[in-house]
């Protein structure tokens, strides 16, 4: 049987995480950061200049779904770009960037150790 920490090491396989630096160096040329977690976690504290997307409507705001009333956030507009994901500790947003993977994105990449590391460094946090 296997468990969430199994699903998140083999998306982790599939994908490439990246540190605080080179967020911060992809983020000044322009790359979005979504972050995957729950509206009251971003509301607690995000990455500067992060957008909210939860991880539950993730897949449904790439092409507009009917699900999310045919939205599409212009963050995942590109497929062929990179796109960064984050969330608390980098579990939800390797999932995340799996799941975009799929759906055809060039480069989703996840933020390794998510918010709390990112958080724990010192790093700037927005409220």
């Amino acid at each position: 049987m296997r468990t969430v920490q199994d699903m998140v090491a083999e998306a982790k396989a599939r994908i490439r995480e990246i540190g605080p630096d080179e967020l911060r160096q992809m983020q000044a040329r322009g790359v979005p950061v979504v972050d995957v977690r729950e509206p009251g976690e971003f509301a607690e504290g995000h990455i500067p200049g992060a957008v909210n997307i939860p991880r539950g409507v993730l897949e449904f705001e790439v092409d507009g779904h009917p699900a999310v009333n045919c939205v599409r956030d212009p963050a995942l507009g590109h497929r062929d770009q990179p796109v960064i994901l984050n969330c608390r500790s980098g579990a939800r947003s390797a999932m995340a960037a799996d799941a975009l993977r799929q759906l055809g994105f060039a480069e989703p990449l996840s933020l390794a150790g998510g918010f709390m590391g990112w958080a724990n460094a010192g790093l700037p946090v927005e409220r």
